[in-house]
């Protein structure tokens, strides 16, 4: 079943490469905060390098401003999160999460079968705004699409 508006964030285990690989909770990374977390169905494709990602380093500032952090999760490993990170110039402040076996993402309920592409499960194109774990604004993309989970729609939705 999909996560939706009002439903608490599900606790997993997800990874960040910080001087090696470590484990971080969900509800580390959600209870108590604002965050927005949005998603890419892999890292170095073209539309999240080209696209995607690049519009969230952008307005960071803009979403920190609003005391709201923000959080990049993909179905890949620490070490590819981190050296996409890298070269794409992305602040230490955005966190680059791996969901490496897609538990989170399938906990969610936003998985995506990319097999006929040769990639396997991934996450599904997406951003989310919680407020202490608590699911606020959910945008999902159709399969193929972005237009609704980029940084400008995500600020407009979290306007004071």
């Amino acid at each position: 079943m999909t996560i939706q508006t009002g439903d608490r964030i599900p606790d997993a285990v997800l990874n960040i490469f910080d001087d090696g690989v470590k484990q971080v909770s969900s509800r580390e990374l959600f209870d108590g905060r604002k965050v927005v977390l949005f998603a890419v169905p892999g890292a170095f494709t073209p539309t999240c390098s080209n696209r995607h990602l690049p519009g969230f380093v952008t307005h960071r500032e803009d979403f920190r401003e609003r005391g709201i952090d923000v959080l990049c999760m993909s179905v890949n490993d620490a070490f590819v999160m981190h050296a996409w990170g890298e070269s794409q110039g992305v602040p230490e402040d955005l966190v680059m999460l791996a969901d490496g076996n897609a538990e989170f993402t399938r906990a969610l309920g936003l998985e995506l079968d990319g097999s006929k592409h040769g990639m396997g499960v991934r996450a599904k194109r997406f951003a989310l705004y919680a407020e202490d774990g608590v699911v606020k604004v959910l945008n999902i993309e159709a399969p193929g699409e972005f237009r609704i989970s980029d940084a400008e729609t995500m600020l407009a939705a979290v306007a004071d």
